[in-house]
């Protein structure tokens, strides 16, 4: 009996990573199951952050896209990143971050901290809101419409900067028509960051920031400068990926 609930549950998981999107109900019908035992699975697999909900559609979680076929992908941008990241600090004396996408989170996958004593910084593999940040809302710009969905369900306020639910569309948006962003203590009080997208095969893959405090970058000289720099490495970085 036991054996015959786990396969179940792999099956239900299975049938939501292959569609990327599924009800309850779809679940149930595709593996000819009661929608209540759907549902009973389901809530299980949300509740382990292998998949997640938005208005009753289920995706992927952060969980399962860590173990499935990104992970590779990701492996590889940390093997190359290192020197990127460590020249960007170099060249403006802040901190770089290498960050992707996981279900409807961002990790910080790698980055070089500057040494200065007022820097800002995450932890490896910190779970980040995609749309509070400027490299994290990158991220979210490219991602699926139910990611996107999710996110907006989920919005919370970090900072009074913090980009509102209803403005979101429109600031995603600018995002994909400039191919960088800025964010002005929307996640941490004080930081100004600006991220530009590291591509893959023609996909964003991650985004690439440099984040600093606001009283010594917050000037358009400044974010143009990084930007500028921001670009040079991820061109380089899309290269080695695809080589």
């Amino acid at each position: 009996m036991a054996q015959n609930s786990f396969t179940r549950g792999l099956d239900v998981l299975i049938a939501i990573a292959r569609n990327g999107q599924v009800t309850v109900a779809e679940v149930a019908d595709e593996l000819g199951l009661a929608t209540s035992t759907a549902y009973r699975y389901v809530r299980s697999l949300r509740d382990y952050g292998l998949i997640e909900e938005s208005q009753g559609v289920y995706v992927p979680g952060w969980r399962l896209m860590e173990i499935s076929g990104e992970h590779l992908t990701h492996t590889r941008l940390a093997e190359i990143s290192g020197e990127y990241l460590r020249t960007l600090t170099y060249q403006t004396g802040e901190t770089a971050v290498l960050a992707v996408r996981a279900g409807s989170h961002a990790i910080c996958l790698r980055q070089s901290v500057s040494s200065a004593p007022d820097h800002y910084a995450f932890r490896i593999n910190e779970l980040l809101p995609l749309y509070a940040g400027a490299g994290q809302r990158l991220l979210l710009a490219y991602a699926p419409r139910p990611i996107v969905e999710v996110a907006l369900a989920n919005l919370v306020a970090y900072s009074s900067a913090t980009v509102r639910a209803a403005d979101l569309p429109a600031v995603l948006a600018q995002v994909r028509r400039d191919q960088f962003a800025v964010s002005r203590g929307e996640f941490k009080e004080g930081a100004i960051a600006v991220a530009v997208p590291v591509f893959s095969n023609g996909e964003v893959t991650a985004s690439l920031t440099i984040a600093g405090p606001s009283d010594r970058c917050d000037n358009p000289d400044w974010v143009r400068r990084a930007t500028r720099l921001l670009r040079a490495a991820a061109t380089d970085m899309s290269a080695a990926l695809e080589k």
